[in-house]
């Protein structure tokens, strides 16, 4: 009687926020080095001679390994078998591998030839950021696994919206303060060596979790633990046949990319199109996360007690559609309206993250959570990977209007970012139509992602 009362660990709210904090840290630092490179795309023209192609091909090799050689999905497999400890650890180390490879391509420019015809330089910056990019998205899936074990019947998608916010707070420090720092060191490769100083401390707060994440083991008992990470292989057949993980995917995929690459350019959109300095560049895509970090947990906590998780997907869709189709009207070039779209994309960007990431546990099982969670990021990354790439390739191809020359020489090409944004209003209609056919799939199959998530 004695063990059928006894209360486990995550019961405790103490004892689950604590956790939700510390493994929130570790995705700070690395979204921190994850964006890093993202305002430097012009000064890395300037002094190393990277062109917009050479900048998509650096952002395109995030899924050399992720998307190509299938490693997020092995990634999901793996922890579903061993555990999110022993997984999160080996992941911080390939943040830490990868960074160190991405700050040594950029501290020197003494590199020469080419590699499959990419730059030397080019090359040996993307094995890092391969690298890096298959520690942060394997840490990615293993902290949104161990979030919903540790909330499970409890604030499942406040405790989700809370560590995309801190996430997205790293995001935000690094695009809105990276080219002011580069500068003031006199390094473009200072603030990626701020971040890999970040990602060790990141990886010995993890450690700790993992001591919090034995106990919670102990107070669930050895038979209860052991039996919720009995993952099979063949359960990989029962994920691919479900439609409404599909959904979630293709929505992911679809948001996802008209996001983050927007990120990686919103420096340089910023300077061509709204006559930004260099030096501000930077602040007004920053607003973005940080817009986040109250809003996103607000959306969850309203998801967590009133539902309507898929109505919440909807309207954020809409809105990130509407908001890049203002970015792509030419009359629109001053920076206040600028900074005024960019907090309706912020909103944006709150609402389907709050509503999406709760809802997987709401449609696969417990045991599978991590390799459904690992396929979901892996067609994520294909869009991520992907996108950036076609999108500097057009820049290159269509859109430069003029160059400048500036102080010492330097030339600094001019890109008109009308077809851009476009592309990305494009992804978000496509997106719209994902969300109203998982909205009614919802209603089909009864999986409850318009309820509520807390117990009553």
């Amino acid at each position: 009687m004695t063990e059928i009362i006894r209360q486990k660990l995550n019961d405790s709210p103490a004892a689950r926020w604590t956790v939700l904090v510390i493994v929130a840290f570790t995705m700070f630092c690395a979204y921190y080095i994850n964006d890093v490179m993202a305002p430097l795309m012009g000064e890395l023209g300037s002094e190393f001679g990277w062109t917009s192609q050479d900048f998509g091909i650096f952002n395109f090799s995030y899924g050399w390994l992720n998307v190509f050689l299938f490693m997020l999905i092995f990634s999901g497999i793996i922890l579903d078998k061993i555990g999110p400890r022993l997984t999160g650890i080996g992941a911080c180390i390939l943040m830490v591998i990868g960074c160190l490879i991405k700050y040594y391509a950029v501290s020197t420019d003494t590199f020469e030839g080419e590699v499959f015809g990419i730059k030397m330089q080019v090359f040996i910056a993307c094995v890092g950021f391969a690298i890096f990019a298959l520690g942060l998205e394997t840490i990615g899936i293993t902290v949104t696994k161990i979030i919903a074990r540790w909330f499970n019947g409890y604030e499942t998608a406040l405790a989700m919206g809370l560590q995309v916010a801190i996430a997205r707070l790293g995001s935000a420090l690094a695009i809105g303060t990276t080219l002011p720092l580069a500068k003031s060191l006199g390094s473009l490769s200072a603030p990626i060596l701020i971040g890999l100083m970040a990602i060790c401390i990141g990886l010995i707060a993890f450690i700790f979790f993992c001591t919090m994440d034995k106990k919670l083991d102990a107070s669930i008992g050895i038979e209860a633990a052991s039996s919720e990470d009995s993952f099979k292989v063949s359960d990989i057949l029962s994920i691919a046949k479900n439609k409404g993980f599909w959904l979630i995917a293709i929505l992911c995929v679809l948001f996802y990319s008209a996001v983050f690459p927007f990120l990686k350019f919103g420096t340089s959109l910023m300077i061509n199109k709204f006559g930004m300095a260099e030096d501000w560049a930077g602040t007004i895509p920053a607003m973005l996360p940080f817009g986040t970090v109250l809003l996103t947990p607000i959306f969850g906590g309203i998801y967590d007690k009133k539902g309507k998780g898929a109505t919440i997907m909807l309207i954020g869709a809409a809105l990130l559609t509407i908001v890049h189709l203002l970015f792509s009207i030419q009359a629109i070039n001053v920076w206040w309206m600028a900074a005024i779209l960019m907090v309706l994309l912020g909103i944006a960007f709150s609402l389907v993250p709050s509503a999406m990431w709760p809802t997987v546990p709401k449609i696969i099982p417990q045991n599978q959570l991590g390799t459904a969670y690992g396929m979901i990021f892996w067609v994520q990354n294909i869009g991520l990977s992907g996108v950036p790439f076609l999108i500097g390739w057009i820049l290159d191809k269509y859109c430069i209007v003029g160059e400048v020359i500036g102080d010492g020489g330097k030339v600094t090409t001019l890109y008109d970012y009308t077809i851009p944004m476009l592309i990305f209003a494009c992804f978000g209609v496509l997106a719209v139509l994902t969300a109203f056919l998982l909205k009614r799939e919802d209603k089909i199959k009864g999986y409850g992602i318009e309820q509520p998530n807390l117990k009553k």
